[in-house]
C-alpha cells in the first residue's frame, strides 16, 4: 500500500481525489497540503466522504513532506512551482506524479528528471489523455502500421475561457507562473499530437497571439511541427471560441488510414477508415460513436494505476518525466518562435516561458 501527499488542493484535485480513493487496493491518501487551509480541509474531507478515511491536513509543504510514511507527492501547484515541489519531494526520497507541465523550462524539466534518475525515483507527468480508450484504439492502430506512411496529424483545441476564469487564479495566464493557451489548454493534445508522430519533434515554426483575453500570454497559437519520420504536425489552440468549448480533435492521416477523434473531450470517433478494413472496426465505431462510452473526468483513474504499478515493479509510468517533457519543449518551442520569428530546431532548444517577459505580441 502505498501512501500520497496531494500538494495544491485547487480545481484540479478532486481528480486526483477521485482517481486515488478509485485505486484504494494499492493505495491510501495519508495527507494533504494546500497553503489555504479551507481548501485543504475541503479535499481531505472530499476524500473521507468517498473512501471512508481522512488525511492528515496541512498547510506547510515541509511539514507535510517530514511524514515519515509518505512514498509519493501528487503535486497539484500553479504551473510555475511544479519543478520547485517536485524537486522538494524527490530530495525527501519521495516519487513524484506532476500536474502538467512538468515544468516551464528546459533546464528545470531536465533536473527534476535526471536527480530522479540518480536517486531511483519514480516521476509521472499527468497526461491523462492518453488513457482515453478511443486514443488508446488510435494508437494500436498506429502501431499495427495501419495507416502506412502517416503524413500529417492536426491537433485543434477550439475552447472558451472567459474573464472569470483568469479572475479565478490570478496566476494563470501570466508568464512567471502559467503560460498561455498553448501551455494551460493545449499540452494534453500536443502531447498526443507529438505522441502519434513519434516523439521526435525536429523543428517548429509558430504564430501566438493575444486576441482578447485580459492575460499577459498568449489565447491563441498556431504552429507548424516536423518530425522524424518527415510527417507534418499542425496545432491550432484558442481560448477565444464564442460561446462555450466547441471542440477538441486529434486528427492522423496516412496512405492507407485516416481516424478523427473529436467531441468536448477527445471521446467521440469521428472518422476511423483504414484500407486492410478489419472486423473489430465495427466494435470501435459502434463504442465510440454517436454515444460514446469514456468521460473526460475517468481518465485520472488508469493514470494513477499505471503510475503505481510503476512504483511498485521498478518499471517506468506510460508518461514518465521524459515524455512529458516533450509536449512541455513543443510549446516552448512555440514561444521561441514567436519571439524570434523563425524556425526552431527542437535538439537545440534552452528556453523558459520566464523569457517571454516583456515580449509584445500582436
Amino acid at each position: 500500500m502505498l501512501n500520497f501527499l496531494l500538494l495544491g488542493c485547487g480545481r484540479i484535485s478532486q481528480n486526483h481525489i477521485k482517481a486515488l480513493a478509485a485505486n484504494n487496493e494499492n493505495a491510501v491518501l495519508a495527507a494533504v497540503c494546500d497553503p489555504i487551509l479551507e481548501f485543504a480541509e475541503i479535499a481531505a474531507e472530499r476524500y473521507n466522504e468517498i473512501s471512508g478515511k481522512k488525511p492528515e491536513v496541512f498547510t506547510d509543504c515541509n511539514q507535510a513532506l517530514a511524514m515519515q510514511s509518505i512514498d509519493c507527492v501528487v503535486i497539484a501547484r500553479e504551473s510555475g512551482r511544479h519543478a520547485e515541489m517536485a524537486l522538494l519531494a524527490l530530495e525527501h526520497g519521495c516519487h513524484v506524479l506532476v500536474e502538467k507541465p512538468i515544468a516551464l523550462s528546459t533546464s528545470e524539466a531536465r533536473e527534476v528528471c535526471d536527480i530522479a534518475r540518480t536517486k531511483g525515483l519514480t516521476v509521472g507527468v499527468c497526461n491523462q489523455n492518453r488513457f482515453s480508450p478511443a486514443v488508446q484504439h488510435l494508437w494500436r492502430a498506429i502501431g499495427l502500421g495501419r495507416f502506412g506512411r502517416i503524413t500529417h496529424a492536426t491537433a485543434r483545441i477550439l475552447w472558451n475561457r472567459n474573464e472569470e476564469y483568469y479572475k479565478q487564479a490570478p496566476w494563470r495566464g501570466t508568464w512567471e507562473m502559467d503560460g498561455g493557451v498553448l501551455m494551460n489548454q493545449c499540452i494534453h493534445s500536443i502531447d498526443l499530437l507529438q505522441w502519434m508522430l513519434g516523439g521526435d519533434a525536429k523543428s517548429i515554426t509558430a504564430m501566438t497571439r493575444r486576441v482578447m483575453r485580459p492575460i499577459e500570454a498568449e489565447d491563441f497559437g498556431a504552429a507548424l511541427v516536423r518530425f522524424g519520420s518527415g510527417a507534418i504536425g499542425i496545432i491550432e489552440g484558442t481560448a477565444c471560441v464564442y460561446p462555450k468549448n466547441l471542440e477538441e480533435t486529434l486528427s492522423v492521416f496516412g496512405e492507407k488510414g485516416t481516424a478523427v477523434i473529436g467531441g468536448s473531450a477527445l471521446n467521440l470517433i469521428k472518422t476511423w477508415q483504414f484500407e486492410d478494413s478489419q472486423p473489430q472496426d465495427h466494435e470501435v465505431k459502434e463504442l465510440f460513436g454517436d454515444n460514446p462510452v469514456d468521460v473526460q473526468k475517468s481518465r485520472h483513474t488508469p493514470l494513477y494505476a499505471d503510475f503505481i504499478n510503476a512504483v511498485q515493479t521498478g518499471s517506468q509510468p506510460l508518461i514518465n518525466g521524459e515524455e512529458g517533457m516533450k509536449s512541455l519543449q513543443l510549446v516552448l518551442g512555440a514561444y521561441k518562435s514567436q519571439k524570434e520569428g523563425q524556425s526552431i530546431e527542437m535538439d537545440e532548444l534552452n528556453f523558459s516561458v520566464t523569457q517571454m517577459q516583456g515580449v509584445l505580441l500582436p
